[in-house]
Parts: structure tokens; sequence; C-alpha cells
């Protein structure tokens, strides 16, 4: 495994916000996230779509480009799109918000932008789309190619709460896409509590993978999926999922991307900024050098390559 490059996903710097309860920018600024981040050692952060817009409105695109460039930062993805594949006022504020992504994925480089399928926030489970899978698939296939258009591409994270929440689904709405720069985004929690094993993981084809999240968590859940994914995760190594085990699994599909580290909880809200980028970077590299030890072998007997690319 070579020396694997880290980035802090949006929420692991944005300080003390909350997932989907305000439209407020993080109350870190982003040069000072910018730098926090490159201190620590990561190569790139990621932005809320809320927050990127509040600094192309105050400092624009050249600004943003400063800021990551003075930083020596190389690597930023945006999140995250919803509704891409409903109609009426759903699509139209989501076709809003894809269009104000790609103009500044094309305009900052962007490596990817995030989406999920149709979330379910209420307590209980997910209920089953009312899209048929052949028109989110379609529908996934074009933002791809207007993705490719602006030089970025398009990483379906699967959710719990979510309808596209596990990776036969995924994989049926990728291949119908059929477009190279679109994928799924393989996040270790959502794997524990949408109860995916690792040896799926691991047979997942290289095509498939286009991100990884890497956090931790324990293994019984406090109140509502939601409830637990916004206030729970833990850093790396101090909950209870096997965290070397899911990296070994991302390295027998062939991934060879970064590792967003994605730390949503009311504990990390609480830190200072610098001791949020220290303490998440240093403890996802300590799980690395422990997935080091488990080698290039299968793992509970699933081997390299035992998946079809097809």
């Amino acid at each position: 495994m070579s020396q694997p490059k880290l980035i802090a996903s949006y929420f692991t710097l944005a300080g003390n916000i909350i997932p989907f309860a305000s439209s407020d920018p993080a109350p870190f600024g982003l040069k000072e996230r910018a730098e926090a981040a490159a201190a620590a050692g990561f190569v790139g952060i990621g932005l809320e779509t809320n927050d990127l817009a509040h600094y192309v409105r105050t400092i624009g695109y050249g600004g943003i480009r400063k800021i990551m460039a003075d930083a020596g930062l190389d690597y930023i993805e945006f999140e995250v799109l919803t509704d891409w594949f409903t109609e009426g006022e759903r699509r139209a504020a989501s076709d809003a918000n894809r269009a104000f992504l790609l103009e500044a994925a094309a305009e900052l480089g962007a490596a990817q932008i995030k989406t999920v399928g149709e979330l379910f926030l209420a307590p209980g489970p997910a209920s089953v789309s009312s899209w048929p899978l052949e028109k989110v698939g379609d529908d996934f296939g074009q933002l791809c190619r207007e993705a490719a258009k602006a030089g970025t591409r398009v990483s379906i994270e699967l959710v719990p709460g979510a309808a596209i929440q596990d990776l036969e689904t995924g994989r049926r709405v990728v291949d119908h896409a059929s477009e190279p720069n679109g994928g799924l985004l393989i996040d270790i929690w959502h794997m524990a509590r949408g109860g995916i094993s690792y040896d799926d993981v691991a047979n997942l084809p290289p095509y498939l993978v286009t991100a990884v999240e890497v956090d931790d968590a324990m293994k019984q859940q406090v109140g509502t999926i939601f409830e637990d994914t916004i206030n729970n995760r833990k850093l790396p190594g101090e909950g209870e999922l096997d965290v070397p085990a899911f990296l070994h699994s991302i390295m027998l599909t062939g991934y060879q991307g970064v590792y967003g580290i994605e730390i949503v909880s009311d504990e990390h809200r609480r830190r200072t900024l610098e001791d949020a980028a220290r303490s998440s970077f240093d403890s996802t590299m300590a799980q690395f050098e422990k997935a080091r030890s488990l080698g290039s072998g299968p793992v509970d007997g699933v081997s390299r390559g035992g998946a079809s690319a097809g």
C-alpha cells in the first residue's frame, strides 16, 4: 500500500454546524480551514454548496483559488447534490444547485461532486423510491456527461437513509448510466449501518469505486439513523468498527484515489480547528499503518480480482 493521500471532507473542518440544519457557511473561515488542513497533512478539502456559494459571492473564484494555492492544497470537492432525478419543484431547485456546482467545478478544477439518492430524514427506515431505476440511471448518465464537460466526476454516496443505499442498487444505476466519470462513494460508516460486508466491498470492480470516506462508530446505533450519523461518529480507531479491515477491502478493489476523512459528531464540533484537523489526520494514518500489516491477501476469503468488471 502506497502512502495514502487524505482530504478533509467538509464537515470534518466546518466547525459547529449541523448537516441540513442551516444554509449558513461554516463557522471556520475558508483560509483558516485550508491552512489547518495543509498543516495537518491533508492534500485537499471539501466544500458544501452553501459554504461554496458564500465564498463565490464574497471573494470570487479567484479568491478561492488563491487560498487553496497559498495553502498548498491541490484537491477540492463539493457536496451534496440531491434530487437530480426528480421532477417538479424539487428538480427545479436541484437543477439550480447543479448549474452552480458544475460552473464552480470548471472554475476551480474540482475533482468530484458528491451526490446521494432520495433522502428520507424522518424516523424509521428509508422508503422505496418512487422513481423507476431506469429513469434514475438515465438521469445519472446525463449528470455525468454534464460533469465531464466541467472536468469533474460524480460519485453517488450510498446512505442507509436514502433510496440508493446498497451496493446492488448503486451498481445498477452506475452501470445503466455507463459513463466513465460516474461511480460510487464508499463510506465505512454507511457500510456498517447498512449491513454491507467488507467482503462485498472487496469484490467491487475497480471502475465502480470513485471515492472513499473513512471514520468510525460504535456498533450500536443511537437514536434514528440520521441522528446517529450527524451526532455520534468517531475518529478512526476510537470506535468499534474494524477500520484496518475496511481499508484493506478498499485496497483489494484496486482503488488508487484519495481518502476523504468525514467526522461528524457533537464531540468533533466542539474541537478547535487545529485539533479537528490534526486528530482526524493522525488517527486515520494510524489505521492505514495497521491495514498495511494485513498485506495483500484476502479479506475473509475474498481475493483481489474476485469480481467481474462487467
